[in-house]
C-alpha cells in the first residue's frame, strides 16, 4: 500500500511504514510546499492513489473551509494521529496488525474506505 505523509507527521512514522513493506511518499519529497492547504494535500494523496497520514485534528474542517465538501474526498483513505508526535512511531508499530487487517478490508469490493485514528490510548477504525 502507498501512504502520503502530511507535513506535521514525524518522519519516523514513514520509516515504520516502509519497514512493514509499504511505499511512503514523505512530505519533503512530495513536491508540496510547506504550509500547503489541506485540500491540496488531500488532492495529492488522491492523485497518487495513497492513504493520507495526518497529524492535525482539523483536516476535515480546514478542507471544508477551502470549498471542499465532505463528499469530495469520500473515498480517500486516512490514517490520523491524535497522540503526541513523539509517540506516533511507537503507536503505529503497535497498530500494524490492525492496519494490515483494515487495509485488506478496504481492498474488498464495495468496502468502505480505510480510515483509522491512532490516539494515545486508543486505536479506532471507521467503516
Amino acid at each position: 500500500m502507498k501512504f502520503l505523509l502530511d507535513e506535521g507527521v514525524p518522519v519516523s512514522v514513514g520509516s515504520v511504514l516502509e519497514g512493514a513493506g509499504h511505499e511512503v511518499i514523505f512530505f519533503q519529497q512530495s513536491g508540496l510546499a510547506k504550509g500547503t492547504v489541506d485540500a491540496a494535500v488531500c488532492a495529492a494523496a488522491e492523485s497518487n492513489d495513497a492513504i493520507l497520514v495526518a497529524a492535525d485534528k482539523d483536516m476535515k474542517t480546514l478542507a471544508r473551509g477551502h470549498g471542499i465538501t465532505p463528499a469530495r474526498f469520500r473515498d480517500m483513505g486516512l490514517l490520523r494521529f491524535e497522540c503526541p508526535k513523539p509517540m506516533a512511531a511507537k503507536r503505529i508499530e503497535i497498530a500494524m496488525t490492525l492496519l494490515a487487517h483494515e487495509l485488506a478490508k478496504a481492498a474488498e469490493p464495495n468496502a468502505a474506505r480505510f480510515y483509522v485514528v491512532i490516539g494515545e490510548g486508543i486505536i479506532r477504525t471507521h467503516r
